[in-house]
């Protein structure tokens, strides 16, 4: 219902919501992604095709974690931007190559799993390393391309304001929407509808085939619910309710008022917690794409949770009973 006076958005909740979201993502993500990376490189002479893949992803994450603590200051400060126009530019810029470079790449292992699972035979020795670093670049440099105009977009508006926006100022909202929608079209959209195809015909060809191994089914199974996790938590609630928030301040500014902007406004702002979780989420596709992670995880939490009985018995040690 159309209404004289719009209602009052509750601009206080992002500066209660994001900063403990992106500080724990921080903590979590610069973790997880270090130790991944890590193990990828200690083994990069035994670097597999999709690995190279996973190596991306954690550079696009890493990438996009160093930038958190500048947000989390600007949050705490009540939307106050002190590191000038040109960083927040970059700091947005990061955000949008870590987004849609971590969509890229996951679209990559998943058409690479389809290749290897659906036509082994077509595929054997023809796709190899250069094949993989190749694709890389291109989604490098695809995404660049589809991020580079949000940068010419304003992003800090006034000496008093001091505010460094994820979009734009309301005083270009409406081209921002039309490019906010070709581009989720073209960076979310259809990487989302390879990877159902893909996995769609893999599922049909996994319960059709009694003579695959049950292992070979079960990591494809893991894999596709990481990406459903992923989609369904992180990717597709940004994008939609970033869409609907635009559309919610082009009709503000034009004095159409809804009662359900403040609603919209407050769930994109969840939404945008949720989206910076695929950077703590994405070492999940390192435990399963990296058999060596896996075993250093294991021997991890087995050191861990065998060590107080350890030193608390002086009879023959838990893991010896175990492996008798």
């Amino acid at each position: 219902m159309n209404t004289t006076s719009c209602t009052k958005v509750s601009f206080d909740f992002t500066g209660k919501f994001l900063p403990p979201v992106y500080i724990l993502v921080f903590i979590v993500g610069l973790v997880a992604n270090g130790w991944g990376l890590k193990s990828l490189l200690q083994n990069w002479k035994k670097l597999k095709i999709i690995n190279v893949f996973v190596l991306n992803l954690g550079f696009a994450d890493i990438l996009y974690l160093l930038t958190l603590p500048f947000l989390v200051v600007y949050y705490i400060m009540n939307n106050e931007w002190i590191f000038g126009d040109v960083f927040c530019k970059i700091t947005r810029f990061c955000f949008n190559l870590n987004l849609y470079g971590s969509i890229g790449f996951l679209t990559c292992i998943s058409v690479y799993r389809y290749l290897a699972i659906v036509h082994p035979i077509k595929v054997m020795g023809r796709l190899t390393l250069t094949h993989s670093v190749v694709i890389s670049i291109t989604v490098w440099f695809l995404v660049s391309v589809q991020s580079l105009p949000d940068m010419f977009y304003t992003k800090t508006y006034g000496n008093k304001s001091g505010k460094c926006y994820d979009t734009t100022h309301k005083r270009y909202v409406e081209d921002y929407l039309k490019y906010s929608l070709g581009w989720t079209f073209t960076a979310f959209c259809i990487p989302f509808l390879i990877l159902l195809v893909c996995y769609g015909h893999v599922i049909v060809v996994l319960c059709r085939g009694k003579a695959i191994d049950k292992v070979l089914k079960q990591r494809c199974l893991k894999l596709l619910f990481i990406l459903i996790l992923l989609f369904s938590v992180c990717y597709f609630p940004y994008h939609l309710f970033k869409n609907l928030n635009l559309w919610s301040r082009i009709m503000s500014k034009h004095k159409i008022c809804h009662q359900w902007y403040n609603g919209v406004y407050i769930t994109h702002q969840i939404s945008r917690g949720l989206v910076c979780l695929n950077s703590a989420l994405n070492p999940l596709v390192y435990l399963h794409g990296n058999e060596e992670i896996c075993a250093q995880l294991r021997r991890l939490l087995h050191h861990m949770f065998n060590r107080p009985l350890e030193t608390t018995s002086r009879s023959v040690p838990i893991t010896q009973i175990i492996n008798a």
